[in-house]
């Protein structure tokens, strides 16, 4: 076990609360072990905080990160096109080969606007959504995280699976203080995965609905693949009642495939919304759709803007991410080295006599520690083994092997099978001290 302190971390923490509310940026980076991490670089698979302390990287800077830690064509397609301008309130040409390349790959990609980040992305479809149908609500489901703003920070929390109540009527829970009241009469919540129900719902309520969203593959708890059957049903009732479907592929998109999980599945949305590994880590975000849906905002009937949308640095972070990607085609790879540390992490489990359940579909995977077979929605996420499953992410982090707190593993095209080899190593070290 590597012999990790922490202590020049724990001196900046102490003075960036002096001036950051908390000391961090995001809520989230607080939660690491054993306070919130300073880092001074990352290369590749590996990222180096300020103490020395290296890790294989397993959080990819919750996403983003597909081709690993400062890329060298990403980097120097950012500081050459950079050297150009920074921001020129206008059009400029990298901006149209960008959005070329994306209707090029994906197939809701009819036309498309670039926004900065998925929260602001989100809004923009439900804008578009709530002006050509005429309707007001949008359905989700319940553990979906769309972003932090108020109409979406509900029903991603709950103090219990008991206060959920019933499936087809669900209480929910506000993520956060300072919510308005009325934000939650915005959407209708279901659990994932159970088509009848929303098929059910519908029947009953179509006529105040504009839009279904959802993850394609539940990441944000969990990370539970789409039922058989789910996707394909959900696009047949948009369809029957007229309802937008959007797809948020903030974490699937790139991830999955060039084309996103849409490509993947076969299921076409009529809006989607990219961001995280579009452009590496750059802020940009893409509310891509059918054009039908779309000449909302081309012909201004639906207001969308924003001062830093598509600047040089982030588009051209976009351009060259997706060049490498399509040039070295990761994917088969990334899709191996997740089912090989997958199967590892089962095995390591096994041989200690710990109940776990990895899940997912490679390129991005949960651990839950359950006898549960499998997790099939937001509630089944609710009845895991948190204790086990903090003492396992501090024990990895010690061991040089950082995970997002919440069990979730991503694999970059920076990975190597020594870097597998090594957090499989680690996980058999971690299980058997882990309390019985």
């Amino acid at each position: 076990m590597p012999n990790f302190s922490y202590d020049k971390s724990a001196a900046l923490l102490e003075r960036a609360k002096k001036v950051m509310a908390g000391g961090v940026s995001s809520e989230f980076r607080k939660y690491n072990h054993p306070h919130a991490i300073f880092y001074t670089h990352g290369r590749g698979s590996r990222i180096v905080d300020v103490d020395g302390n290296e890790y294989i990287d397993f959080t990819l800077s919750q996403g983003p990160l597909i081709l690993g830690h400062s890329h060298p064509h990403v980097l120097k397609s950012v500081s050459d096109y950079s050297r150009d301008g920074q921001l020129f309130a206008g059009q400029h040409l990298r901006e149209i080969e960008l959005a070329e390349k994306l209707q090029q790959l994906i197939p809701s990609a009819e036309r498309l606007r670039f926004c900065l980040d998925g929260s602001e992305a989100v809004q923009t479809a439900f804008r578009i959504a709530r002006a050509k149908t005429g309707r007001s609500k949008f359905l989700r489901f319940e553990g979906h995280y769309h972003g932090w703003l108020d109409n979406v920070s509900w029903g991603i929390s709950t103090p219990s699976v008991d206060a959920l109540g019933s499936r087809e009527h669900p209480n929910v829970f506000p993520w956060s203080e300072g919510l308005p009241d009325r934000s939650k009469d915005e959407f209708i919540t279901l659990p994932w995965n159970d088509l009848d129900l929303v098929r059910q719902t519908l029947a009953e309520s179509a006529a105040d609905i504009a839009a279904i969203i959802t993850e394609p593959v539940m990441c944000n708890n969990g990370c539970i693949p789409p039922a058989a059957g789910f996707l394909e049903g959900l696009r047949a009732l948009c369809d029957q009642y007229g309802i937008v479907l959007i797809f948020d592929e903030v974490i699937t998109g790139f991830r999955l495939s060039l084309g996103g999980a849409q490509q993947h599945f076969g299921v076409t949305p009529d809006l989607s919304i990219f961001a995280k590994a579009l452009a590496s880590g750059y802020p940009i975000s893409a509310v891509v759709g059918k054009q039908s849906w779309m000449d909302a905002i081309e012909q201004a009937r639906v207001i969308h803007a924003g001062t830093m949308n598509a600047g040089n640095p982030t588009v051209a972070a976009a351009l060259a991410t997706i060049e490498v990607l399509e040039q070295e085609h990761p994917y088969p790879r990334m899709f191996q080295l997740g089912q090989e540390l997958m199967e590892g992490l089962r095995n390591a489990a096994h041989d200690a006599g710990i109940p776990v359940l990895v899940q997912g579909m490679g390129p991005m995977f949960h651990i839950s520690f359950t006898t549960k077979k499998a997790l099939t929605d937001y509630r089944d996420t609710l009845t895991v083994d948190r204790t086990r499953l903090n003492e396992f992410i501090e024990g990895m982090h010690d061991e040089g092997i950082r995970i997002i707190g919440r069990g979730l593993f991503y694999i970059s095209a920076a990975h190597t099978p020594a870097d597998i080899s090594r957090a499989i190593e680690a996980s058999r070290a971690v299980m058997k001290g882990i309390s019985g």
